[in-house]
């Protein structure tokens, strides 16, 4: 049997005058996910600005030892520091990232052909859930081409990850793939973005385009990641990255534009201040050249 309270309150203690709080999660469209995904969103996203900096390193899972991923130990984890989220494959994760890395996981949960193939477009799921739960991923990304040659797999491919991922609150990634034949433009973007929207991606990657890119955002009622492509000026880079965050977007996954850098971990802080400070351009790379200045210091988070 319970013991007595032992101490007696009054009907100030329960303070009825004050309503139970109900706060709106910080994320568009994520309200009404339980718990345990809004959790790992935190992780992903930062509270406080809303936005992300994720580092995508996943290019080997058809590409293979890219240029700046030939040691991801030596090379990528300096990186971890200045990154809200680490984009990776499940091989990478166990060989080669410290345990200790307190952002979140994002695991690339699709693949099959390899860069000598013609299509790209017939992906498999490459990861079970139990899988990702085993490694504590916040999310499962997920190529989805549509209008390629393997467009309707993918799409299925999404789906099964979203229903898998929603039975046990881990978020899905859909990363929308532009092929040879496609047109990279605001129209393609919105009818791509919309659709694994429509269909349960907790958020989109999807690449920036100059015109039109607030329309996408605006149509997306999930968060837009903008991926950062082939590698850029630093300068250009940066630009890139304002722009599409004052465009709606909710942050950044660099890969190639950071760990291709001259100096990749000037170039992530860097990013960072456009991305969570709503730095200009123009700012964040005068720091970048001035943290990439020989003897300079590392920098701070």
């Amino acid at each position: 049997m319970a013991e007595a309270d032992a101490t007696s309150s009054s009907p100030k203690d329960f303070r009825p005058e004050v309503p139970q709080r109900c706060e709106t999660f910080f994320l568009k469209g994520s309200n009404e996910l339980d718990w345990g995904m809004k959790n790992r969103l935190s992780r992903i996203f930062d509270p406080a600005s809303g936005r992300t900096v994720m580092l995508a390193v996943d290019h080997g899972y058809f590409q293979g030892p890219t240029t700046g991923l030939e040691r991801v130990d030596l090379d990528i984890v300096p990186l971890l520091p200045w990154a809200d989220t680490l984009m990776c494959t499940r091989g990478i994760l166990r060989t080669s990232i410290p345990p200790t890395y307190r952002g979140g996981i994002v695991l690339r949960a699709s693949g099959g052909p390899s860069i000598l193939a013609r299509d790209l477009s017939h992906e498999e799921i490459a990861l079970s859930m139990e899988e990702a739960v085993r490694l504590d991923a916040a999310a499962v990304a997920v190529q989805v081409f549509i209008g390629g040659e393997g467009e309707r797999k993918s799409v299925h491919n999404m789906t099964r990850l979203v229903d898998e991922g929603n039975r046990v609150g881990i978020a899905t990634l859909a990363v929308t793939a532009v092929g040879r034949e496609l047109t990279r433009d605001a129209r393609y973007m919105r009818l791509a973005t919309r659709i694994c929207a429509e269909l349960g991606a907790t958020y989109v990657k999807t690449y920036y385009v100059e015109d039109g890119f607030d329309t996408v955002a605006a149509a997306c009622p999930v968060p837009l990641v903008i991926a950062g492509g082939k590698k850029l000026p630093e300068a250009d880079a940066l630009r890139m990255a304002h722009r599409a965050v004052q465009d709606g977007a909710a942050g950044v996954d660099m890969g190639r534009n950071i760990f291709q850098s001259e100096d990749p971990v000037a170039m992530i802080q860097a990013v960072r201040r456009v991305v969570h400070d709503g730095t200009s351009p123009e700012e964040a790379h005068e720091l970048f050249r001035d943290l990439a200045r020989p003897g300079a210091p590392a920098g701070v988070r």
